[in-house]
């Protein structure tokens, strides 16, 4: 149940007549009867949000998603690109760690050749070595660090195709719910400014419990009409005594297996469908057969 089956636009005009004469009340002097008519309104028209919204379907879940996925993907490239900056600063300051490596292997070289005595010479070529190895090991980093940036950048190429197909799917589902928000924004805004306005006019504690009711079920109704003696929500069946007390607008009734606020649909405005009567069924008529001292008279004695 949609929550606005069965009413007409006669209907809907004489309930919006009642929420003008009721908009002129305090919340908590309405009747009980003017409640229920209240919060019958508001989830006719909630009901209705509710429709338009499910046009959408999955877009906008999709939409979300993919702008979720694109922000990662943003903050990945971006990490990627201070990845490869730093590998490059690493390399940069290896090559320079060689040069100057390199220009003491050179200085201590030339030393050779004036040194005095063993220990100035083992001296030198300690350092030489030392530096040879620094030179060797400075490589063997760049090398590595190569590497890494090679395949940061095939990394940085994946994810910068990725984030393009990923906006322009964004562009297209974006269009596909934009076209289908904009044949149903008027609708849409009319029916929640509605809304917004009955809302102010149901008491606060009542607006919160039947706000509670609607997050718990599933269709989202928080108060349906009786159908066929049951719940029009879970449609369990209401005791006879339940009904009398719905249709007597005392007090608000809640259904004892779903939780949700009861209506009779007269209340409604909803005009309940009536059994098919069974037509009587013909009774067979038996013709009974006379018998042989039926049909002859009876002899004089």
């Amino acid at each position: 149940m949609s929550g606005r089956e069965g009413i007409s636009h006669k209907d809907e005009h004489q309930s919006d007549n009642l929420f003008i004469k009721m908009a002129k009340k305090d919340p908590t002097d309405l009747s009980v009867e003017e409640k229920l008519k209240a919060l019958y309104q508001l989830q006719t028209t909630l009901s209705a949000i509710d429709e338009k919204r499910a046009l959408r379907g999955e877009l906008p879940l999709e939409v979300q998603d993919l702008e979720d996925e694109i922000a990662g993907l943003t903050t990945r490239i971006e990490n990627i690109g201070n990845d490869i900056k730093e590998f490059q600063t690493a390399i940069s300051q290896k090559r320079a760690d060689i040069n100057e490596a390199q220009t003491s292997v050179e200085r201590y070289k030339s030393q050779l050749n004036d040194v005095k005595n063993n220990r100035e010479y083992d001296t030198l070529s300690k350092e030489i070595e030392f530096q040879t190895l620094e030179i060797e090991l400075c490589n063997k980093k760049i090398k590595e660090a190569t590497t890494k940036v090679e395949e940061k950048q095939a990394d940085l190429k994946a994810a910068e195709e990725l984030i393009s197909d990923r906006r322009i799917a964004l562009e297209e589902k974006k269009s596909e719910l934009d076209e289908i928000m904009e044949e149903t924004r008027v609708e849409e805004d009319r029916l929640k400014e509605k809304a917004k306005d009955l809302e102010q006019r149901i008491e606060p504690r009542l607006l919160t419990s039947f706000k509670r009711i609607r997050k718990s079920v599933r269709n989202g109704l928080g108060i349906v009409y009786v159908q066929r003696d049951a719940c029009g929500g879970c449609f369990n069946k209401i005791p006879p005594q339940r009904q009398l007390d719905i249709k007597m607008h005392k007090k608000i009734i809640v259904c004892e297996y779903c939780g949700r606020i009861m209506v009779d649909p007269e209340l409604a405005g909803v005009k309940e469908e009536k059994p098919m009567e069974e037509k009587p069924k013909a009774k067979r008529t038996i013709r009974r057969r006379a018998t042989k001292s039926e049909d002859t008279p009876m002899e004089e004695a």
